[in-house]
């Protein structure tokens, strides 16, 4: 019998709701808060880019949820039995059935991770003029798309960059918008239609299965196909779930399955959906699977191993099925809920409601003394893990890229992402981020900007360094000393 997903928090005597872990934990591993001192030579050492931190100076790592989600005992278990053959494994065709099973589709080319897909997807649909009509797009995926020729279009609704809203799925594509995109660029040079489920760079925000219909309806008036990125389907279910009134009290598993028989192609990264390594595109159609089949074996392995190792393909496919498991998908959203809450009591300005993947703080407002041009996301991000240890990840025009003349091509929102991993951080390590994020709040006006000093060709966010434009980043420490007493 399917479990269906309730709203995931327990009230308390004293009227307080807060989530409630479902899990026990088993295997522990330490973790060290570095003193403030070190927090700013760690800093200015990587480039004042979080990326480049090593791990021994990060308290709480909230860079990313990509690989860093908690593996169940159960996906553990199975990497023990892997049957570890080139080719032909049984243990992918454990794989095909987790995907029958939860996407509905019948095959499955295993990738190493989700931009793998994207370029294999990209290789064989997109030429030199394509326009690529989505919600919003990823930063791999736009690189993707350009580098073959192509162009994106991304309809999104006005609700979408507003920080501060009601709107429970400001992932929706604009029915009309698309629509008006195809009659003027004509079907010829549209390859497909992308959907993201959630839409990273704004946020996490899901899409309403009432909208992917129209967007299949226009889909199919066109003879265009529909691609979904699924990398977070689980967490875009668990909101239609609990958002869209059609679908109050459907099981996850009923809801996947919707969403995935109206696209042609889903594909995902692994890191993310499954919580292991690797990824997939899969399809139910014979012609778009022999479009891509050949490209699997040139650029990543054959087609029972896609360029991972055969456990981590067994994990895969247990993480699959506990995409199903509403205890599993529903933690994130729900510490995400309760952090954007706490945070806006205090008001700290986050992206409102709460979307998957992580709490998103706005730093066009938080530090609007600091002009765009100077990388406000970025010089937030940096900031907070002077005062925290915490490594967040600038979401920003630090991630975006330059137009032909060389200008920075400014990002729609400019955010802090804050990830929130499944099942990895306890509520008090929650409360000590917002802690610490209202200490910088307060002391906001001390944080000053930053300007590339390295700057990669191609997603610069990765490797890029950059320095102060001042020497705010000491005058931020010597007061963070001041206020807490100790250096930690």
């Amino acid at each position: 019998m399917e479990r269906v997903i309730n709203n995931g928090t327990v009230k308390f005597y004293n009227g307080k709701q807060i989530p409630l872990e479902m899990h026990k934990v088993r295997i522990v591993q330490s973790l060290n808060l570095v003193p403030v001192e070190r927090r700013l030579e760690a800093i200015k050492t990587a480039g004042y880019n979080t990326f480049l931190l090593g791990t021994e100076d990060i308290f709480l790592d909230m860079l990313t949820d990509s690989g860093t989600n908690a593996m169940s005992d159960n996906q553990v278990s199975k990497m023990f039995v892997a049957d570890d053959a080139y080719a032909g494994s049984q243990s992918f065709k454990k794989l095909e059935q987790s995907v029958k099973d939860v996407f509905g589709k019948k095959y499955t080319l295993p990738v190493h991770q989700g931009r793998a897909a994207e370029n294999i997807l990209s290789k064989a649909f997109i030429k030199e003029g394509s326009f690529i009509p989505m919600n919003y797009h990823f930063t791999t995926t736009l690189a993707h798309i350009e580098i073959n020729g192509g162009k994106i279009a991304e309809l999104f609704t006005p609700e979408a960059m507003r920080i501060k809203s009601s709107d429970p799925f400001k992932g929706n594509i604009d029915p009309a918008r698309l629509e008006a995109f195809i009659n003027e660029h004509g079907t010829e040079n549209i390859p497909f239609i992308r959907m993201e489920a959630s839409t990273n760079l704004i946020g996490g925000q899901p899409f309403s299965l009432k909208n992917m219909k129209e967007i299949r309806k226009i889909a199919d008036k066109y003879g265009l196909i529909l691609i979904l990125d699924a990398s977070l389907i689980g967490e875009n279910a668990y909101f239609i779930i609990n958002r869209e009134k059609e679908y109050l009290g459907k099981s996850l598993q009923s809801v996947l399955l919707e969403m995935c028989d109206l696209s042609d192609i889903v594909y995902f990264s692994a890191r993310k959906v499954t919580s292991s390594r690797g990824g997939a595109i899969c399809t139910n159609r014979d012609d778009l699977y022999s479009k891509m089949k050949h490209l699997v074996p040139l650029y990543e392995g054959f087609l029972t191993y896609g360029g991972i190792s055969i456990r981590e393909i067994e994990a895969m496919a247990q993480g699959l099925m506990e995409t199903v498991d509403p205890d599993v998908v529903s933690q994130s959203p729900l510490f995400i809920d309760y952090m954007v809450k706490e945070l806006d009591k205090l008001g700290i300005p986050v992206i409102m409601p709460g979307g998957a993947l992580g709490c998103h703080v706005d730093a066009t407002q938080f530090v609007s003394h600091v002009p765009q041009s100077q990388y406000q996301a970025a010089s937030l991000v940096s900031a907070f893990f002077i005062a925290s240890g915490i490594r967040g990840m600038e979401r920003g025009t630090m991630s975006s890229t330059r137009d032909e003349e060389g200008n920075d091509i400014f990002s729609d929102l400019e955010l802090m992402r804050l990830a929130l991993p499944r099942r990895v951080f306890t509520l008090s390590q929650v409360e000590y981020t917002i802690d610490r994020l209202n200490w910088l709040y307060h002391n906001r006006n001390l944080i000053g900007g930053l300007r590339f000093i390295e700057e990669p060709p191609v997603l610069r966010f990765f490797t890029g360094k950059l320095e102060p434009l001042s020497d705010w980043p000491e005058t931020l420490a010597e007061a963070y000393k001041k206020e807490f007493g100790n250096s930690r």
